[in-house]
């Protein structure tokens, strides 16, 4: 096994399919694999964000983080180059859940490009981090969210955020082993609360 390296547009479909086998809380994964492909794809491709992921022999790719430095600029950029490619190969999702497309994207454009909390820098955040199932317990998790800090801060970035699920202690304690702490709740969907975790 690898350490955690930068992802590159052959690398989308993979992390698509991670991103759909291994995150089941959210409603991406419903929006399809091509929606996915589509949305990591630009991931890797942006100026706005990253992706890193790790390899090994028995698995292939078995772990990804995706991080936005400027998630407002990054939403805005996936929407002007993908957005009705991406609407189109998403349209039964989107038919089946329309207030959770509009909730995320007000949420991505407009949210969460304000200032930090004393230091007047945008805050980056975590986009998603996944490991595939038969490869974790191996500290994949922590490894990519301290690679990813690590890359933030090689960047210039001062700060980031994460939401997660309640309850997610799994992740938690990988975020929190990164440097992250708890800072309160989030609702980007109307009833779902999340926890929110800031670095540093």
């Amino acid at each position: 096994m690898t350490g955690p390296r930068a992802a590159t547009v052959a690398d989308a479909a993979a992390i698509a399919r991670l991103h759909a086998t291994a995150i089941h809380e959210g409603f991406l994964a419903g929006l399809g694999p091509a929606f996915l492909r589509r949305l990591y794809a630009r991931v890797v491709r942006s100026e706005h964000a990253f992706a890193l992921v790790v390899d090994d022999d028995v698995h292939g790719t078995c772990g990804f983080i995706a991080v936005a430095e400027h998630l407002g600029a990054f939403y805005r950029e996936f929407l002007v180059h993908d957005g009705a490619a991406a609407a189109a190969a998403a349209l039964p999702g989107i038919v089946r859940h329309p207030r959770h497309v509009w909730e995320t994207l007000r949420y991505g454009v407009s949210g969460s490009d304000g200032a930090a909390p004393g230091n007047g820098a945008a805050a980056a955040e975590v986009l998603a981090v996944a490991v595939d199932p038969a490869a974790r317990r191996a500290g994949l998790g922590r490894a990519l969210t301290t690679a990813a800090v690590d890359e933030l801060r090689a960047r210039g970035g001062v700060t980031a955020r994460v939401v997660t699920a309640v309850g997610n202690e799994a992740a938690i304690r990988a975020y929190e082993a990164a440097g992250f702490r708890r800072a309160g709740t989030d609702t980007v969907h109307r009833g779902v609360v999340q926890e929110v975790l800031v670095w540093p």
